[in-house]
Parts: C-alpha cells; structure tokens; sequence
C-alpha cells in the first residue's frame, strides 16, 4: 500500500512537472493570476469524445487486454493505462466510471475514445461524439497485461 502511495506520488509529481507554464491573465486585484488552478487541470480534463467498436472489437488493446466493445473503457493518449475516470457527457449530464486500456484517439482535436458500451450508456452513440469532462479518480499502473 505504502509503495503504491508513492508511486502515485511519484507520477502525479512528474505530470506537474511536465506541465507547461501557466498562463496570466488580470485578475480583480489587478496582480496576474493562473486561469486554471495547475492542481485542478492534473484532474479534470474537458474536451471532444468519440468511441470506437467494430473495427476494434477482439484485438488487443494497448495494456494487452482483448477489446470488448461492449464493455466500459476508453482510450487516451497519456494517462497512465489502467487510469480510473468518471466521465460526464457534459450535453446530457449522464456519467461513467471507465478504466483506460488503450491509447488513442487520434483524431485532432478529440481527447477521449470510449467503447461503443460506454458510449451508448452516455447517450452518444448518435451523435458519434460529446462533450465531455473527464475526472481522474485513480491513476493507474501503466501495466501491460501478459497472455500466456
């Protein structure tokens, strides 16, 4: 448990690191002032979703998983696979919990590539994409799965 806490550490520590400068602005008192709080960037994420199913369904997916396109997962390009994130169709107000095991999308512009299940559930499958904010619960391992 201890090594697990400092692991997460450990890479929440590098994430911030890597961050870019933030950016300033006026604020009331007239001094500069960060438009986006550096902490609350590292867990939530908002921008363009689609999802992804047929062409996909029963290869294996970046941490070595089989794709099920039923199932509830996502694909994104740099956090840690394994990664725990509620997700919230920001046009609908419905939410998940997916797990990310694979990488993607990569597509300008879209952040996030959710199964067909997972996009059903959040009411996209329609539209073929949403608007989304994507809460970070829990960083993953960044495991890959073996198959004997």
């Amino acid at each position: 448990m201890i090594k697990r806490l400092l692991l997460t550490a450990i890479v929440v520590s590098l994430i911030c690191a890597c961050a870019s400068s933030p950016r300033y602005g006026q604020g009331k008192s007239g001094r500069r002032s960060t438009e986006r709080s550096p902490s609350r960037s590292a867990k939530v994420l908002i921008g363009i979703s689609s999802f992804y199913a047929d062409d996909f369904h029963g290869k294996l997916t970046a941490n070595g998983e089989v794709f099920d396109m039923y199932g509830l997962t996502a694909a994104h390009k740099t956090l840690p696979l394994n990664t725990i994130v509620r997700v919230t169709n920001l046009e609908n107000k419905k939410s998940l919990i997916l797990r990310i095991n694979d990488r993607g999308p990569y597509v300008k512009g879209r952040i996030l590539d959710c199964s067909y299940g997972a996009a059903l559930k959040l009411g996209f499958v329609g539209e073929g994409t949403a608007k989304v904010r994507i809460e970070i619960i829990e960083l993953g391992d960044n495991q890959y799965m073996k198959h004997d």
